[in-house]
């Protein structure tokens, strides 16, 4: 076998071992340069339309060279050559080239110029330019067979790693679909059929702490303008359960605003957590993620986890998309126990009222026609004269008083609360 192909090959055989496209074109720039000699290699991917480069890699140029140049080369000139003719090209001087429009101010020097298409799938991917061959000689036809056969291989490659990576990336997303399912799983059978609002915070705390590894997480609940600080999980700062702030300017006014999460790491609700929120209540953190509990449009509150403790302190997108799966049920369970609690003092409230209606009637009905009739009767025996009519009147009036005090004596010990019989207080109604 030619020594040539034997190396083309051999090399061939390294980039199709890469299963991942950016090492792929790096070792493909590298190859290029091995096989042809030439000082500087450049690859050139190729925008959607194919029409410029929507990439420009280089070898051989250092960091400040890079610099020095500006803004990476979009594919005019001798460059746009290949995109538009894509066959080999090899030139002397590529400053001759009747489409070249020179080197910008800072580019290093260069003459001798190879340029080949490469191609995936039997598309156009874009280009492999290499220039300036060592000794100062021209590229050969044998460093243009070279450099097309590692463009073939190069495509094979290429298309092979786009497939894996494309293929890496369909797994991850699967796996992500499925944890924010068993996250919204986790949460609906814990608090399935649950409906007391404080036994589903600290659910909700404990097992979105736990979900994305955060070392502290906090549930604040919006009540009017205010923020309360409904639960936690974690190292919390005594007494920060229960504790009240202003809901403007923090980063959960943020949240509930936007209806969408927000970062920590970002300056200025950085600034709001230490200024007006958490922080400002004793919580540290270097990095944190705040979430809306929203359920049906409406904004209940908010999870805030604070450093990640596994790859943390910062909570990757992907913490932020389990984080919002999971708040979106919590929401749900919150608005339901609050709908529950609602109702329960609605029903409470009726019942107080009908009971009210109920001690009206019997006071009106009863108690207050009594004593009218027996206020009669003793007005009309005053008026006779007639001292055996009037001490049957006052004697009826007496048993009339005794029947009004007890149904008032029944009527109030259904009334008082009984807590008040600890207190010696039932006895003495009793004792009326």
């Amino acid at each position: 076998m030619d020594p040539i192909a034997r190396s083309v090959l051999s090399i061939a055989r390294g980039v199709l071992s890469d299963l991942d496209l950016e090492p792929v074109l790096e070792r493909v720039l590298a190859s290029a340069r091995e096989l042809t000699g030439a000082r500087y290699a450049a690859l050139g991917v190729l925008d959607e339309r194919r029409g410029a480069l929507a990439r420009f890699l280089t070898l051989g140029i250092d960091a400040e060279a890079r610099q020095a140049i500006g803004p990476l080369p979009t594919g005019r000139g001798v460059l746009g050559e290949l995109i538009s003719h894509p066959v080999p090209l090899r030139l002397a001087d590529v400053g001759a080239h009747a489409h070249s429009y020179g080197f910008p101010a800072g580019h290093p020097p260069m003459t001798t110029f190879l340029g080949v298409p490469i191609e995936v799938a039997g598309v156009a991917f874009g280009n492999l330019y290499l220039t300036d061959k060592e000794g100062g000689g021209e590229f050969t036809s044998q460093d243009e067979g070279a450099a097309m056969l590692l463009a073939e291989f190069a495509g094979i490659a290429i298309d092979h790693a786009r497939r894996f990576t494309g293929s890496e990336l369909r797994r991850g997303e699967l796996q992500r679909t499925v944890e924010t399912l068993d996250a919204t799983v986790q949460i609906a059978r814990a608090l399935g059929g649950e409906t007391n609002l404080p036994t589903i915070l600290e659910l909700v705390t404990k097992r979105g702490r736990a979900l994305v590894s955060a070392r502290v997480l906090v549930i604040e609940l919006r009540d009017g303008a205010e923020l309360v600080v409904a639960a936690g999980a974690g190292g919390l700062p005594d007494g920060l359960v229960g504790h009240r702030v202003e809901l403007a300017g923090t980063v959960a006014d943020a949240a509930l605003r936007t209806m969408l999460p927000q970062r920590l790491e970002d300056e200025l609700n950085r600034a709001r957590f230490e200024q007006h929120g958490l922080g400002h209540l004793g919580v540290r953190a270097a990095g944190g993620l705040v979430v809306p509990l929203v359920f049906r449009g409406r904004a209940y509150g908010v999870l805030v986890a604070v450093d990640r403790l596994e790859d943390g302190p910062e909570f990757s997108a992907d913490d932020e998309r389990l984080l919002q799966a999971f708040a979106t049920s919590a929401a749900t369970a919150v608005a339901t126990a609050q709908s529950v609690q609602a109702e329960g003092q609605a029903q409470r409230v009726a019942a107080a009222e009908e009971e009210r209606r109920r001690w009206a009637r019997e006071l009106h009905d009863e108690t207050l026609q009594g004593l009218a009739a027996m206020r009669l009767g003793l007005a009309s025996a005053r008026r006779t004269n007639d001292s055996a009519a009037v001490d049957k009147a006052i004697a009826g009036a007496v048993e009339q008083l005794e029947s009004e005090i007890a149904s008032l004596r029944a009527l109030i010990t259904e009334l008082r609360p009984a807590a008040l019989d600890d207190l010696g207080i039932g006895a003495a109604i009793e004792a009326l």
